[in-house]
């Protein structure tokens, strides 16, 4: 999957005629973290990769979408993801069925206990959080919200937020993004 981002954002990045001065410089990511994660010789984070994401004007989504499964309707069966948790701090699930220029973008993610997804950070848009098991916190402005299963949340994207796993379980949940 690195190899495949790397290449990806490197693709997206040149069909755009932007450099990877001009992606830091919008992002605050540095130059060499940039081509390290073109080359697959780091990894994203997810803040990082929204950074990435708006800066290159697509949903993170496009990322992850797989050029010949475009279709107008997708049934996306149960993925295994069990290995994926020993090998990653969280898991970044599109569910979009790889649709062309989706309205909004519907992502599984998954936390391991202990994690976050960076640091405060806001982006264009909006968000709405689901979870679907364990106990998620989410701190917006700077005021805290402890999300248990079935719990939702909607926000505005643009202000400052930030997800974490407090607990020692694993937390599923759904996030549901759109760009205005």
């Amino acid at each position: 999957m690195t190899d495949e981002l790397g290449a990806k954002i490197k693709q997206l990045r040149k069909q755009q005629k932007q450099t990877l001065k001009q992606i830091a410089e919008e992002t605050d990511l540095s130059i060499s973290f940039l081509s390290q994660l073109e080359h697959s010789k780091t990894s994203a984070t997810l803040e990082s990769l929204k950074k990435i994401s708006d800066a290159l004007n697509v949903n993170p989504s496009y990322f992850f979408a797989k050029p010949d499964a475009v279709s107008p309707s997708k049934v996306i069966r149960h993925e295994r993801v069990n290995d994926e948790l020993k090998q990653n701090k969280f898991i970044y699930r599109d569910l979009s069925g790889a649709m062309e220029n989706p309205l909004f973008s519907p992502i599984l993610i998954i936390l391991n206990p202990g994690d976050n997804r960076g640091s405060n950070f806001s982006h264009k848009g909006q968000e709405f959080l689901y979870v679907l098991e364990g106990t998620l916190t989410i701190h917006i402005e700077g005021e805290e919200h402890v999300l248990h299963p079935h719990d939702s949340i909607f926000l505005q994207s643009s202000k400052s937020h930030y997800w974490l796993n407090k607990t020692d379980r694993t937390i599923k949940f759904l996030c549901v993004s759109a760009v205005e």
